[in-house]
Order: structure tokens, then C-alpha cells, then sequence
């Protein structure tokens, strides 16, 4: 599948952008609203001006139309065709091309079993679930065997737990398959879940490129490090192996259980929104519980950030303002807190 290049690209939101999308790889692009990432996924669709150039595989395909760009795509807004049955939607793109009818059919009942959707074929847009119209879209760009799939926010409006159940599948998916997927987000926490690699945009230009765990320990600028949330970052004193792949880790008088692979651990990052805080002792004991005092207390429109410390060591906790405000604590107050497992990042010793 083809390498992506983008030289130089600019438009009315995007600044001098330089960005190289490897070979089968699982690309995200991750940024606020407006920062420019469906602006990147049109540019390398075709269907947006810009200057600067759009490589796939060392040939440059500005010229080309965007029906020969070999470009599969996923839009926000899905634009099923309401008077069209599932079947029907997916096999719109291969009639319009002039596929052979058992060919369409043949395609078409392939992806409605890959996508779990064969038993609603004859079903109208307009019955479906959010989930389900995801899938349908889906199966609709891939219907046209495309080389480079583009994904703006394909998990958008779902609850929590579709979401990601929805993008695990769609990942191991595309990458079985070998297709070079372009994914843009606003969600940190969707793009680390999923991606090879992330870019973070900001104000239509790239800040930093980097595979997930190197854009948390090591964010190059005050951008990037504001938009992960400034994780906590703490050096590991003493690792203990436990059973079924986890360890429990050191840190001053914090003690950490984590998933393991075996690697000598130096430090770990704790996402803010991962800890997890309480007025009360929970009624039975949780996992990578700890008893702190509040030191300081930094607030905006949405959200409240609570510096703790725990002994020598310091955490900094997120939460809505909503929550906050529920169950209010002051400086110097006493809390009890955990950090969720699944959040949690480590860097291996040189």
C-alpha cells in the first residue's frame, strides 16, 4: 500500500505542512476543533485547494482527480442515502464505476460479513444504530478495494463503550488488511489507544510526530505538553513481577500495578484525567489506591486541575468542574484517590 507524502502543503488553514505517512501504517492525527486535520484528510482526497504537493509511493498526484487517487473515505457526517437499503449504499460506489453485477454482489456480501452487518442488508439507514451506520459507511469506502483509507472522527457521536469496541476492531481490521490509514481525532485517548504513529496539530501546523509513548514522555513544546494534559511523569525506584504480565513499581511512597512486558522500567507517565479522586475511602479496597493532601487548586470553564502529594511525590488530578463541584475540597485538605491501570505508560531503561 502507498507511502504517503505531503511537501510544503498549505491553504487557508494549513501552514507549510511536511508529513510522511509510511507504508501500511496506522497514522493519527490528533488536534482541537479547527486546528486543521479534515482539512489534511481532503488534501490528500483531492478535494480541497492548496499549494505544495501530495506524493503516494514518489508520484505526485495533485493532478489527479479524486476518483483515481485509489482513496477510500470515511466521512464525519457518513452521507448514507436514506432511500437506499445497506446493500444498496454499499454497493453504490462499484455500480457507479461500472463493476460487473456478480462482482458487486460478491464484494458487497464479503464486507457485510467482515463489517457483522449481513443480517440488516435490507435495512434503511433510518432504523439503524449509531454503530451500525458507522460500519455500513465504512464498508462503503472499502467496497472499491482502496489503497489509502481516509477516517474523519469515525467514532464520533457513539457512547463510551461502542467507541471502543468500534475503533479496537476497526484497527486490527486495516491492519490486516495492510491499508495506509490516515485517522484524525480530537481524542488523545482514541489516538494512543490505536495509532503507530501520532501528529499533533495545532492552528494548522504540525507540532510533533511521534509513536504514542514518545509524544508523552518526551512532548518537544509547551503546545504539545498543554494539549496531552502535562501527564505525570515519575521515576521508577523498585519493579516486582507479578503474575499474568503485570508489575508493581516503586515510586517514593506511591506503589504502581501495571501491565508488563518483561523491559526494565525507568519511568511512567499517569494521564491527570487517570486519577481518579475522592472526598471518603472507597467501602473496599481498589487498585493503585493512595491517600494524599491537596496542595494547590487551578480551575477553568470546564475543568479543575488538584496538585496532590503523596509523601515526596507530587500528582496532578483532572476532573470536570461539574464533579468538582459535587463534592468541593480546599487546600491542605485530606483525599483519597486511584489511578486507573489501562492509562498508564512506561519507558523502558537505556
Amino acid at each position: 500500500m502507498p507511502e504517503i507524502k505531503l511537501v510544503n502543503v498549505s491553504n487557508h488553514i494549513c501552514r507549510e505542512i511536511n508529513l510522511t505517512i509510511r507504508d501500511s501504517e496506522y497514522f493519527v492525527i490528533v488536534g482541537e476543533t479547527g486546528a486543521g486535520k479534515t482539512t489534511l484528510l481532503n488534501v490528500v482526497a483531492g478535494v480541497t485547494d492548496h499549494s505544495g504537493t501530495v506524493i503516494f509511493d514518489n508520484h505526485e498526484v495533485n493532478h489527479l482527480p479524486p476518483f483515481k487517487r485509489g482513496v477510500g473515505y470515511l466521512f464525519q457526517e457518513l452521507a448514507l442515502f436514506p432511500n437506499y437499503s445497506v446493500e444498496a449504499n454499499i454497493a453504490f460506489g462499484l455500480r457507479a464505476q461500472g463493476y460487473a453485477k456478480n462482482m458487486i454482489k460478491e464484494r458487497v456480501s464479503s464486507l457485510m460479513k467482515m463489517m457483522r452487518i449481513d443480517h440488516i442488508a435490507g435495512h434503511y439507514p433510518n432504523i439503524l444504530s449509531g454503530g451500525e451506520k458507522k460500519r455500513v459507511a465504512l464498508a462503503r469506502s472499502l467496497a472499491p478495494s482502496p489503497k489509502i483509507l481516509l477516517l474523519d472522527e469515525p467514532t464520533s457521536n457513539l457512547d463510551a463503550q461502542t467507541a471502543k469496541y468500534l475503533r479496537g476492531e476497526l484497527h486490527s481490521l486495516l491492519k490486516k488488511m495492510g491499508i495506509t490509514t490516515l485517522h484524525v481525532t480530537h481524542d488523545l485517548r482514541e489516538a494512543e489507544e490505536i495509532a503507530d504513529r501520532i501528529a499533533l496539530i495545532s492552528n494548522g501546523t504540525i507540532e510533533q510526530v511521534a509513536s504514542p509513548d514518545e509524544l508523552f514522555f518526551n512532548p518537544v513544546n509547551s503546545v504539545v505538553a498543554d494539549f496531552l494534559g502535562m501527564p505525570n511523569i515519575l521515576e521508577c525506584r523498585q519493579t516486582r513481577s507479578l503474575t499474568s504480565g503485570l508489575v508493581e513499581i516503586l515510586l517514593e511512597e506511591l506503589k504502581i500495578i501495571m501491565p508488563y512486558d518483561g523491559k526494565a522500567i525507568h519511568k511512567i507517565a499517569i494521564p491527570p484525567d487517570a486519577v481518579h479522586v475522592y472526598t471518603e475511602p472507597p467501602v473496599q479496597p481498589l487498585l493503585n489506591s493512595f491517600i494524599g493532601i491537596v496542595e494547590d487548586i487551578k480551575q477553568n470553564n470546564s475543568m479543575v486541575k488538584l496538585r496532590i502529594s503523596v509523601g515526596k511525590s507530587s500528582l496532578i488530578s483532572e476532573l470536570p468542574l461539574s464533579l468538582f463541584e459535587r463534592k468541593p475540597v480546599g487546600k491542605g485538605a485530606k483525599i483519597f484517590g486511584t489511578i486507573k491501570i489501562e492509562r498508564l505508560r512506561y519507558i523502558a531503561s537505556c
